[in-house]
């Protein structure tokens, strides 16, 4: 079981040639809405992986709701725990180029008033994977963290995007996940390199820092790896680092070692990336299993 407690939003993408500078007003070429949120995109993820996923989060009671809500229940989400107030429900304006690179603004409405109490402490056994970012309340998300490690729980953060917790609770999370802007954000907070074990050597646990087009790094207590991206066509990077937290949580949900998890999630990760959009570009189990497949059948490394 896997608990993800996070952001829900109502994703707005402009499809731009160039994306704009400060003070320039460009034209789009097209916009689409889609279901969003980092929590959403990281459940989504982790269901289309095979995990079963319980959303714990908050959505306004306007007309952007049922957008925002559509890709959870689509990919069978138990939404039990998502509640419904009187806040705008969370909205992201995202602008992508020609290239694939992107730019992100994120109003949190409803998601500032998701309450770790949503979460019941029935749920956190040690056969439960909790999965928290960093768009909710922040003391919500530690609060939760705290009591999830207290009850046995895996807690696994992305900090993403970066902003403070207090020491005790990161030292609480069993795996770290940033990104290289994150990790660095998070070194210069912490007083270290914001590698992989640097941070590590601080906080203790798993560190793991994904690097884009340059793979990912980890440290743990077993030692430091790295695993290199897969080359592709990239379209849209949009909730590429969703992706591979997701399924990165449902592999290690499902018993797997910390090296062949983020093996297979950065091959889910590369995938999304030749597709458009967020939660839309989100691969199945079977289409990851695919490209490994063909990944060893073509002659590339596997691992």
């Amino acid at each position: 079981m896997i608990v993800v407690f996070g952001s829900i939003n109502l994703d707005m993408i402009f499809a731009m040639d160039d994306l704009p500078g400060a003070g320039q007003t460009l034209l789009a070429r097209s916009l689409e809405l889609h279901p969003g949120g980092k929590g959403a995109n990281q459940a989504v993820a982790a269901a289309r992986e095979g995990a079963a996923v319980t959303m714990a989060g908050a959505v306004g009671g306007d007309g952007l709701k049922e957008t925002a809500l559509s890709g959870l229940r689509g990919a069978g989400i138990d939404l039990s725990r998502v509640a419904v107030t009187d806040r705008a429900t969370g909205t992201a304006a995202v602008c992508t180029d020609a290239a694939g690179r992107n730019q992100i603004v994120v109003a949190g409405g409803a998601n500032l008033q998701a309450r770790a109490s949503q979460v019941e402490d029935a749920l956190l056994s040690p056969g439960t994977t909790v999965l928290v970012q960093m768009e909710s309340d922040p003391g919500e998300t530690a609060a939760l963290i705290l009591r999830a490690r207290r009850l046995g729980a895996r807690v696994i953060l992305n900090l993403a995007p970066a902003a403070p917790l207090p020491l005790p609770v990161l030292r609480a999370v069993d795996i770290l996940v940033v990104n290289e802007d994150e990790g660095a954000w998070l070194g210069a907070h912490l007083g270290c390199g914001g590698d992989a074990p640097s941070l590590r050597g601080v906080l203790g646990g798993r560190v793991i820092r994904t690097l884009g087009g340059d793979g990912v790094e980890w440290s743990s207590a077993d030692g430091s790896g790295h695993q290199p991206a897969p080359a592709v066509a990239v379209r849209d990077t949009t909730g590429a680092g969703d992706c591979f937290v997701g399924v990165l949580a449902a592999q290690l949900d499902r018993g797997q070692p910390l090296a062949a998890a983020i093996r297979r999630a950065a091959r889910a990760a590369s995938l999304s990336c030749t597709r458009a959009g967020g939660q839309a570009s989100l691969p199945t189990a079977a289409e990851t299993d695919a490209a490994l497949a063909g990944a060893v059948a073509g002659g590339l490394a596997a691992d």
